[in-house]
């Protein structure tokens, strides 16, 4: 069965993620299903604009199928692990070379792998109910779909500090340091949606139903100076002696809950990315997906967080400072990090 559907109308095709109970997770159906149809709208002269919208309130799309994914590892099945990263991959390229105007309607969470089908398109617009993340270190795993390349172009620090502490962003905040494009209130998204379907040009639709997004509540300064490293141990110990500082302690609370090496992992992959091309990320993306859903961190990060739900997982190591960088290297791939 899938959960996506789509149409053309008026010259615009329109995709719709409908997996409510799974917050539109991305299934491997899913996933094929969205790259072929966005591979053949490419090349369809009818068809000048792509939609991309939910059919829940609650969520645009809150990610991959991690569970699926942990499922696959107990099996054993590697292939399945490859199959599927390589697949949800390969549509995100899709997306960010996509040949004309893609356009993502973002009214609810998005996480992970609904950042991939979304921030890598031409306009993402966000609405205040908008919760976006990478949380993946929180599951043993490391922020990916093409993250690693837009996450350290992010304004100084910001995507260290999304990518370690997996730190919420809404609304207006995601257009204030570029994972949105615009800022629609809520109540004006179905019409903005509506006027998209019409045919219009996007500029009608967008024009007068923006929100202002000049200034943001976000501690950008803060956050550069705590997050401008990729060195694990030296962001931590600053955040740790900010004595008497309530969001520096927030941070620590955050990362306290992630895998250790999860962590070190996407400091590595972040700070790789930041000198690489899209292309590259993918590639150093599906060799460490590979490699880093194969540990017991992960299969216990994603039991703790989204099959047992009791959000005590028991990472080994258990600390920062007891993380064997050959462990690190070997995941991301010491050839492939310089």
């Amino acid at each position: 069965m899938s959960h996506l559907r789509s149409s053309v109308n008026n010259g615009v095709g329109e995709i719709v993620l409908d997996r409510p109970k799974a917050l539109n997770a991305l299934d491997q159906n899913m996933i094929d299903t969205m790259y072929d149809v966005l591979l053949e709208w490419g090349d369809d002269d009818s068809v000048h604009t792509v939609l991309v919208t939910s059919a829940s309130d609650r969520a645009f799309c809150a990610g991959g199928d991690i569970r699926a994914i942990r499922d696959h590892a107990i099996a054993g099945d590697a292939d399945a692990i490859t199959r599927y990263f390589a697949a949800e991959y390969r549509l995100d390229q899709l997306i960010a070379t996509y040949p004309k105007p893609y356009v993502a309607l973002i009214d609810g969470a998005t996480m992970g792998g609904g950042l991939g089908i979304s921030v890598h398109g031409e306009i993402r617009i966000v609405t205040e109910n908008a919760l976006i993340a990478m949380p993946e270190t929180a599951i043993g795993f490391f922020p990916d779909i093409g993250s690693t390349y837009f996450l350290p172009r992010l304004p100084d620090g910001v995507g260290m500090w999304l990518g370690l502490t997996g730190a919420r962003v809404r609304g207006a905040d995601a257009v204030a340091v570029g994972l949105a494009t615009h800022h629609v209130p809520a109540d004006r998204l179905d019409e903005v949606a509506d006027t998209i379907r019409s045919g219009a040009p996007l500029i009608e639709a967008l024009s007068g139903r923006t929100v202002a997004a000049e200034t943001t509540d976000l501690p950008l300064r803060t956050i550069g100076e705590y997050f401008a490293d990729d060195n694990v141990t030296a962001i931590v110990g600053g955040l740790r002696g900010a004595v008497g500082d309530e969001w520096a302690a927030a941070m620590v609370g955050l990362i306290e809950k992630a895998s250790p090496t999860s962590l070190w992992v996407t400091a590595a992959m972040i700070g790789a990315g930041a000198r690489s091309t899209l292309d590259e990320c993918f590639d150093r993306e599906l060799t460490a997906a590979q490699r880093i859903t194969a540990t017991p961190d992960f299969a216990e990060g994603v039991r703790a967080v989204l099959v047992d739900k009791d959000r005590t997982p028991s990472f080994e190591p258990a600390d920062i400072d007891d993380v064997d960088p050959a462990v690190v290297a070997a995941i991301v791939g010491a050839d492939r990090a310089s």
